[in-house]
């Protein structure tokens, strides 16, 4: 068998391999190496606000309240911090609109990002309410309630900012405090509910995020990732729901627990709600109308006596997916930044490069450090494989001689040249583990890239001003084809003119493809190949000059 043929033959099925995948997920179909795409919306979200879910809960737990839409008009309250835009709508005390201030728009830069939004073409909003057990007819204050904001403060002057709203219906009255943190997209909320009826009541507390189905803008077809759902819980452990399969009734997912967290995600942001841990809570994902979807966690509350409170606590975050920061609200909230399979590896990966940023101060330099360790720790395996190579070069009139001598004969051309290459001391293969070696690094690396919001915006020098985007005047993936071809040249040409015209060709096949990847992937690549040229350069100067010097001591 032809060891080279086969390894130039296993280069060109991954790269048709490749490119075969990015195609499949343009057209909508999943990506082997990453998130389904979602399916695209063309119709508007519809408008009222979702009902409450009493699927998830055992019977004579909790009722639903009316949708029907409330008498009284509503009013949008703006809330702002050093972080926030928020408005919340009067009505329910939900909040339906959330301006990032310090991540801008992808689709203009001199805007901030809008996460939360209830307008006709989008719907992503958070709300939280009270619901009576099944069966009994009383309407608590709820999504769909009016709440008077009690506080007066609506601009954050100090370290934190309190946003207070109350309301009270059918015997249960309702105190809910938002407290905004400086420099955090951390919510803390307590709601306090007293009785204010002559006998016991039973509600129920239910934590709500509702969105369409619609992709965040600015996501590219090329490399889709994951919007839609996400619960955890210490038994079932990270659970992600795509919205088709709730639309199929087929989504599998934790239905009861005393822990963890529920939220939507999307690309490098997350709204989520992390309940009191120790408190049963009823998770529900459901479809409420032709293209938005809801999940809940509703908490029961217990028997409350005539003018008692009972207070609770939960977290709200809205804002992007910070592991250090969501860590630090649950251990496990940052699980929502999805690695996929490459979980064992990326992790360890983005932590190692945390700690290089935080020694040079640019996420583009960090991995330039990042390659440079990489190739450093895979020296000796590279070092091997060029000097192979080398040898390949110099016994190339040989090989072809060989040919010339066997003809058609392959078992016997076969033969010679694996006894010359043990004479010789070549590893036919020794080109091939190198680039095995990589492949992983570099899925890693694009998952890192791919799912990090510490890379969103990141820039480098001059023209790349977002390592998580492609270059926006390709000179990256330029220079990266003109490197390949370069170590192409340096390396010894197949006797084959079927192989040589594969080879020549590879560079094109890579070099489209990364014409779409992130700008800080082939940062990477470009940098390993530089590396690479100098090490093979480096090894087979000193192989020659140890040769000629061998012939001139002989002589």
């Amino acid at each position: 068998m032809d060891i080279r043929r086969t390894i130039l033959w296993m280069i060109f099925v991954f790269s048709v391999f490749a490119i075969w995948n990015n195609w499949q997920t343009y057209n909508g179909q999943p990506s082997l190496f990453g998130q389904a795409p979602q399916s695209e919306t063309t119709s508007n979200p519809a408008s009222g606000t979702p009902g409450v879910p009493n699927a998830a809960t055992p019977a004579g737990t909790a009722s639903t309240p009316s949708t029907a839409a409330p008498a009284v008009a509503s009013e949008k309250i703006t809330i702002t911090t050093d972080v926030f835009k928020l408005n919340f709508d009067s009505i329910g005390a939900q909040i339906v609109y959330a301006e990032l201030l310090k991540y801008p728009s992808t689709e203009n830069r001199d805007q901030p990002i809008v996460l939360l939004d209830n307008s006709p073409t989008a719907e992503y909003i958070v709300q939280s309410g009270l619901v009576a057990p099944q069966g009994i007819n009383k309407r608590y204050p709820d999504q769909n309630t009016p709440f008077r904001m009690v506080s007066t403060e609506t601009t954050m002057t100090g370290d934190t900012l309190p946003v207070v709203f109350e309301s009270e219906s059918d015997g249960i009255k309702v105190t809910r405090t938002y407290t905004f943190h400086r420099n955090s997209y951390r919510i803390d909320v307590k709601d306090e509910v007293t009785n204010t009826a002559t006998e016991s009541q039973s509600p129920s507390l239910y934590l709500q995020i509702a969105r369409d189905s619609q992709d965040p803008a600015g996501s590219s077809s090329f490399y889709p990732t994951f919007t839609g759902m996400a619960v955890y819980s210490d038994e079932e452990r990270f659970q992600k729901v795509s919205f088709s399969e709730i639309d199929k009734k087929n989504a599998d997912y934790v239905k009861s627990a005393d822990d963890g967290w529920i939220s939507v995600i999307q690309h490098f942001f997350v709204t989520a709600w992390v309940p009191e841990e120790g408190k049963e809570r009823y998770i529900d994902m459901r479809k409420v109308s032709n293209s938005l979807y809801a999940i809940s966690a509703v908490e029961p509350l217990g028997n409350i006596a005539p003018n008692s409170t009972v207070a609770t606590q939960s977290t709200l975050w809205i804002g992007p997916q910070d592991q250090k920061a969501l860590a630090a609200i649950s251990p496990s909230l940052d699980l929502v930044v999805d690695y996929g399979w490459l979980t064992i590896l990326a992790k360890p990966m983005f932590t190692f490069m945390t700690w290089l940023h935080s020694l040079v101060g640019n996420w583009g330099w960090t991995i330039v450090l990042l390659t440079v360790i990489i190739k450093l720790i895979l020296y000796p395996l590279s070092a091997s494989s060029y000097r192979s190579m080398a040898k390949m070069k110099n016994v190339a009139p040989r090989m072809q001689a060989l040919k010339e001598k066997y003809g058609d004969d392959r078992q016997k051309l076969n033969t010679a040249m694996m006894e010359m290459y043990r004479t010789e001391k070549i590893n036919p293969l020794g080109g091939c583990f190198p680039i095995l070696i990589q492949i992983p690094v570099f899925l890693t690396l694009y998952r890192v890239l791919l799912s990090s919001v510490e890379m969103r915006d990141a820039g480098w020098i001059g023209w790349i001003t977002d390592l998580s985007a492609r270059d926006p005047y390709f000179i990256l993936p330029a220079i990266m084809m003109a490197t390949m071809f370069l170590q192409i040249k340096l390396n010894p040409t197949p006797p084959d003119p079927m192989q040589a015209r594969i080879m020549m060709l590879m560079p094109l096949v890579f070099g489209a493809m990364m014409f779409m990847f992130p700008a800080g992937l082939v940062l990477y690549w470009v940098v390993n190949n530089i590396l690479s040229i100098a090490q093979q350069w480096y090894i087979t100067r000193n192989m020659n000059k140890a040769a000629n010097d061998a012939i001139l001591t002989h002589k």
